[in-house]
């Protein structure tokens, strides 16, 4: 098991410590894990031994938040402290270089600060890497998977699982974590940071038979849902394309397959992290290491009729993320305090003892690092577009969207966020200084790639801002009114 270590980095260290004395640093992305692990209790069934098990050696958040329900907007902002609003990075359609310059990345940061920076799998979108922000990288070979013995097909559209004939060793996993562990065997003549990027359980959960095997067709319990549950929601949280996906599985009758598959690729991911947890406590650096693993952002299995992310509701924002600080955190910790996935850039710089930028204004998690339960004032930001955000904080959660309609959910009562409560009366108070808790204004967003087809997406991205600024004055307006 992964043991704090009882000596701490000081009283964390100052800016202007020496490379020598600063802790390394083990950072791990899973893509698209969801609540859907042990510790968390998302799905009943789940199975994730080692995810579990670094939770139980340092501090796990029970409510962290990715800050976009995409990929590239979501680690764009962990890679550069600035959230979707603000750095104009609000789809996977972007493109995030032209966004963050090379020197204001983490990886970068650490980089000038003394660190030797590996990174393998996919950190960045696209898994992209660029000059100045690595010391070395890797990106491993895809392998053909052929289809296990009576694996029905790919999936229902666009919903794409399978269990393959292929050993894990065939799996681009499986080598990122070989090759990661091999810089962890080393030694290195400076700190390092070591960045290990997972792509499962992203689609396809296309992973070997006897993960499946794990998790028996016949017992698979679906996620929570409730007939009717959007009726209560605003027209822009229920388009009709989006209901597709559900249609589909369920007309199929294979919602439990898809359920099967996500829990299998999962625990894949999972032992993945296993052997990157015994290979460090079998290197010479397993006592100055500072862990930290997240999952990049949430992913809906049916829940209010919905699959992938690209929503603004629990299921598509919630994360896992788990700290081990030697000498900071201890065994066992949890905190129930919201956060969201930019504060990773300045925690880690203030344990590391690295000035951050200027840029970055997001908030160090380190006080809750060293006392889980602590008063934290900083609500967690989620952005799915220019104009509609969600924050969550305390008990609530409140969404409003571009062309100012509005959700709010009493987490507290209401768990499955099955009841929108932003029509009460009584609850106007409450939806009011949650309100003021959003972006007040939104960047700009960041061109896409791709020809005639981004010039037509960056159209309607500029269009959809208007209409979001429109909206942001009206209520400035109802405001200054007293209405």
């Amino acid at each position: 098991m992964i043991i704090a270590g009882l000596v701490g980095f000081g009283s964390l260290l100052s800016p202007h410590a020496h490379a020598a004395d600063r802790p390394n640093v083990l950072f791990i992305v899973l893509d698209d894990l969801n609540g859907w692990v042990g510790h968390l209790g998302g799905h009943p069934q789940a199975r994730t031994p080692n995810i579990d098990r670094l939770a139980a050696a340092g501090l796990a958040f029970t409510s962290a938040y990715a800050p976009a329900p995409a990929c590239n907007p979501a680690r764009a902002a962990v890679m550069s402290g600035l959230r979707p609003f603000e750095s104009g990075l609000y789809w996977n359609e972007q493109d995030w270089t032209r966004a963050l310059g090379v020197e204001t990345t983490l990886t970068a940061r650490f980089i000038s600060a003394g660190y030797g920076v590996f990174g393998a799998g996919k950190i960045f979108h696209d898994s992209i890497f660029r000059d100045g922000e690595w010391t070395e990288h890797f990106l491993p070979p895809e392998r053909a998977l052929a289809a296990a013995p009576g694996a029905r097909d790919e999936g229902v559209g666009g919903i794409r699982f399978r269990p393959v004939a292929n050993p894990p060793q065939d799996l681009p996993d499986y080598a990122t974590v070989s090759w990661s562990i091999a810089k962890l065997q080393q030694r290195h003549d400076r700190p390092f940071f070591l960045a290990v990027g997972l792509t499962k359980p992203h689609m396809p959960w296309a992973v070997p038979q006897r993960y499946f095997d794990r998790f028996p067709l016949a017992s698979i319990e679906l996620p929570p849902h409730l007939d009717g549950d959007l009726d209560d929601v605003p027209a822009v949280a229920r388009p009709p394309r989006a209901a597709r996906d559900h249609e589909r599985i369920l007309r199929s009758g294979r919602w439990k397959e898809a359920v099967q598959a996500y829990l299998a690729a999962t625990a894949f991911a999972d032992e993945q992290v296993g052997r990157l947890l015994d290979a460090l406590e079998a290197s010479p650096h397993h006592d100055d290491t500072i862990v930290v693993l997240w999952g990049d952002n949430g992913f809906h299995l049916g829940e209010k009729g919905r699959w992938r992310k690209f929503t603004l509701w629990e299921e598509a924002t919630r994360v896992p993320l788990v700290w081990v600080v030697p000498g900071v955190t201890r065994p066992g910790g949890v905190s129930p305090r919201a956060v969201d996935l930019s504060s990773l850039y300045p925690t880690l710089c203030e344990l590391a003892g690295i000035e951050r930028p200027e840029q970055v204004r997001t908030p160090s998690l380190v006080p809750l690092l060293r006392s889980p339960e602590a008063a934290w004032e900083h609500p967690a930001l989620m952005t799915l577009e220019p104009g509609s955000s969600a924050v969550r904080f305390d008990r609530w959660r409140y969404i409003r969207y571009a062309d100012g309609s509005e959700e709010l959910y009493d987490r507290a009562s209401d768990p499955n966020e099955w009841r929108n409560l932003a029509a009460q009366p009584t609850l106007a108070g409450t939806r009011a200084s949650l309100a003021k808790r959003l972006p007040q204004a939104y960047a700009t967003p960041v061109a896409v790639t791709g020809g005639r087809d981004g010039l037509w997406f960056l159209l309607g991205a500029i269009l959809l801002l208007a209409a979001a600024a429109l909206a942001l004055r009206r209520m400035a307006q109802r405001r200054g009114r007293g209405g």
